[in-house]
């Protein structure tokens, strides 16, 4: 089993969890923990698929496949949280590390999770790669900010072009509507690319950027505030499907900066 892998850049430390999802377990500015604490928060991996699954199942050109209900009635963020990982690399600020795809994903290959910290950023990559058949995948985040920092309650910043409206089931129906006020467990769509600002007041203002056009905010707990950068809306496998093949690998990133206040 790997051992946890801690990076450390000036007054920034990181802890990485490769036994536990391969989840950014702690994240240290000048003392200050930025990730919510626990087996189940930090920030962990969604890979092969982001947010929820309709009821599990999927189509791979006329191939029908199921996944475990994991949040019934759907399957929820992936399989890549729930492995252990293998440190393929690691040094004083960069890290990498590697799982293969295996059951209860249908398709095997090789995911891939890339950390470099330096004392303002911190970027991560995900790479999704195919040992055989092509299949659909997604690939991003779930990070648990705090919602107080050093008795700080952060205020979040973010100017999406629209909101996808959410049923009853907690999926996107399809339609595409205004953004509206929070509290969100939503999925918005920013064309230029992610780009949301949590700012403690008087200790520190973080942005998340990444070049995909899409993220997931969920704010409806009262301990951390969650900003998901993805590759694709909730239950995407089925309505924006991303073919992972042998010569075109899904890849992502994203970049967390930070600075000082």
């Amino acid at each position: 089993m790997s051992e946890n892998v801690r990076l450390a850049a000036g007054d920034v430390e990181l802890t990485i969890t490769p036994a536990n999802g391969c989840r950014l377990g702690s994240l240290r500015v000048a003392g200050a923990e930025l990730l919510r604490q626990g087996e189940r928060y930090g920030c962990f991996p969604m890979v092969p698929w982001c947010g929820r699954t309709d009821r599990g199942a999927f189509l791979n050109g006329a191939t029908r496949h199921r996944l475990p209900l994991n949040a019934p009635p759907h399957a929820i963020h992936g399989t890549g949280r729930d492995t252990a990982w293998r440190t393929a690399r690691a040094d004083a600020t960069e890290a990498v590390f590697t799982y293969d795809l295996a059951d209860p994903w249908p398709y095997t290959g090789r995911v891939t999770q890339t950390v470099e910290l330096t004392d303002s950023s911190l970027t991560l990559r995900l790479g999704v790669e195919t040992y055989d058949d092509s299949f659909p995948a997604q690939a991003g985040w779930h990070p648990w900010f705090n919602r107080t920092v050093d008795g700080s309650e952060v205020a979040l910043d973010f100017a999406p072009a629209w909101q996808e409206e959410r049923g009853d089931d907690h999926l996107p129906t399809g339609r595409r509507v205004e953004p509206r006020p929070g509290p969100w467990d939503d999925c918005f769509g920013m064309p230029d690319g992610v780009s949301a600002t949590l700012t403690w007041p008087g200790v520190l203002e973080l942005e998340v950027a990444s070049r995909s056009p899409w993220v997931v905010v969920y704010d409806e707990q009262e301990a951390a505030v969650c900003v998901e950068p993805q590759s694709g809306p909730p239950n995407g496998l089925n309505t924006h499907p991303r073919l992972v093949t042998p010569i075109d690998p899904l890849e992502v990133a994203t970049t967390w900066t930070w600075r000082r206040l």
